[in-house]
């Protein structure tokens, strides 16, 4: 049986034992309803502050804030079932020092019901993953392409591109797997170097515009899908095109009620048909 279909809950333990396994299933979710149709499937739930941008329309994930992210936590934890449900820390919310962090990590894992946080950085994050761990909060590190930093990084380019570089990033997942994250995130960097990084740490890496060699995979669930459109990361595999679906959907409901055809009698209290 496969961990898709088993009735247990995942747990950031089964995870981290899938490490050279069977592939982890990670998809975003920041909504209840969405969260249910995806639950059954998928391995790892992730509450992204990529919400930023694909709910609220914020132009990175700069703006958002410790509430949304608890929000929109909940919602989900409570839908989910199956899946690991893991909660990003937003921006602000975690760097200024380890009891920081602590702080606002157990707020976010009392307040939502999620099994653990993530947070972004390297080295300089290690301190911080392993306080928290020694505390009882799982934590999912992600390294690479790290949009909290997009300003510092001069934008959503990928990472890793010279020798300097790839080191820089290698010891950066070398150095919070070491501090305790039950898994790490490689975002946006050159295959080869995702590839090193999976072989190189004993904890399962997930993989976002990284590698196929990556324990893992998470994609943002309305990229997938073909319901945000704004752009298209050349990392984005389309599942399908509910966008144009949705627009034609609604042109025919406005239609529909301009026309005067909808509501029908069927549609209608105490109307005899």
């Amino acid at each position: 049986m496969s961990v898709a279909t088993a009735t247990k809950p995942v747990t950031t333990r089964d995870l981290r034992a899938r490490k050279g396994g069977e592939p982890i299933v990670c998809l975003t979710a920041y909504t209840a309803p969405m969260a249910r149709l995806l639950d059954n499937e998928v391995d790892l739930l992730l509450v992204g502050d990529s919400l930023g941008m694909v709910v609220y329309g914020l132009p990175t994930t700069i703006g958002v804030t410790l509430e949304m992210m608890i929000a929109h936590g909940a919602a989900v934890a409570r839908a989910a079932k199956h899946a690991c449900v893991v909660v990003d820390l937003p921006f602000g919310a975690y760097q200024e020092s380890p009891e920081q962090a602590f702080r606002n990590a157990a707020r976010v894992m009392m307040e939502t019901g999620c099994a653990a946080v993530k947070l972004e950085g390297g080295t300089e994050m290690a301190e911080t993953v392993r306080f928290l761990v020694e505390r009882g909060v799982p934590v999912m590190a992600h390294v690479g392409l790290t949009p909290q930093a997009v300003h510092a990084l001069g934008g959503f380019v990928s990472q890793g591109k010279t020798e300097a570089e790839a080191e820089k990033i290698l010891a950066d997942a070398r150095a919070v797997a070491e501090a305790g994250a039950f898994s790490v995130v490689v975002e946006g960097v050159q295959e080869a170097l995702a590839r090193r990084i999976t072989e190189a740490l004993s904890v399962p890496t997930v993989g976002i515009g990284a590698s196929p060699a990556c324990d893992g995979q998470v994609l943002v669930v309305d990229d997938m899908l073909g319901l945000f459109s704004d752009f298209k990361p050349k990392f984005v595999k389309r599942y399908a095109e509910l966008a144009p679906q949705v627009a034609e959907a609604v042109r025919t409901y406005a239609a529909e009620v301009r026309s005067r055809a909808f509501p029908a009698p069927e549609h209608c209290f105490g109307v005899k048909r």
